[in-house]
């Protein structure tokens, strides 16, 4: 799933292409995403300007200029395309905007599990986040206050959006390897300065973080630990291990993960 660096980046990707432009009319081209923005609001929607374009975690929300809001999901696999007029769909297109500047931003989604939804201005978007992680509001004691209850085990606890907006797997198992913590460790018993190790390598990642998405990239390099079991650790030369936790695989390094 793409993680919050892999957000932001596609929607500076289609920001000039949708800033203040004129909605003509959103085209669905695949039945689920015909059914998660039904006839009437997409005839809300067109005609309207978009004014601003917003992220909140892994969510991207279109604001038009009559105060309702397109909200996107890219869940697995969904990403933008802006395209210039002559320019063929690309394969996989699910849903496309057609601007007043005939230009188009298609979704783009191999397994179609992505949603674009209408929210009228009376009925905005009600998202269960935490804050931002690059945020200056995202401290250490804003972490420990969100994981004291927490009862799980750290990385998983990290997947929880409603503790850290916008991370998902590859970086919150490489925010556990630069604070040198275990995944395994209890979250609500890290102790102070764990916290405020996690918060530093949280902010580290993610502004280190490549715009492609995961599957785009080659090789290892761009890891210290995700999805390199086998590998040495290049602080400790031990070998990357992986383990199972809440559904999802996790790589550390046992010898300097402690």
């Amino acid at each position: 799933m793409p993680e919050l660096p892999e957000v932001a980046a596609a929607l500076r990707r289609i920001r000039p292409a949708l800033l203040a432009r004129r909605i003509r009319r959103v085209e669905p081209r695949h039945p689920a995403f015909a059914a998660a923005l039904p006839a009437g609001h997409r005839r809300r929607v067109a005609g309207r300007r978009i004014v601003r374009l917003e992220r909140r975690g892994k969510y991207q929300l279109l604001h038009l200029d009559d105060g309702s809001t397109l909200l996107v999901h890219f869940r697995m696999t969904g990403d933008w395309r802006a395209l210039p007029p002559a320019m063929p769909l690309p394969p996989h297109t699910r849903l496309v905007i057609h601007t007043d500047a005939d230009t188009r931003v298609a979704f783009v989604d191999p397994r179609a599990l992505g949603t674009v939804t209408y929210h009228a201005s009376d009925a905005p978007p009600q998202l269960a986040l935490g804050p931002e992680p690059l945020a200056r509001g995202f401290t250490p004691a804003v972490l420990a206050a969100a994981l004291a209850t927490t009862r799980s085990a750290i990385k998983p606890a990290l997947l929880d959006q409603r503790i850290v907006a916008g991370l998902g797997n590859i970086y919150a198992a490489e925010a556990c390897w630069h604070a040198a913590l275990a995944p395994q460790r209890v979250a609500s018993a890290l102790p102070p300065e764990s916290i405020t190790a996690l918060v530093a390598a949280i902010k580290q990642v993610l502004r280190q973080a490549p715009a492609q998405r995961y599957q785009d990239q080659q090789g290892h390099d761009l890891w210290q630990v995700y999805d390199r079991e086998g590998l040495p650790c290049t602080r400790c030369g031990t070998r990357v291990a992986r383990v199972t936790q809440s559904g999802r695989s996790t790589y550390w390094c046992p010898g300097c993960q402690r």
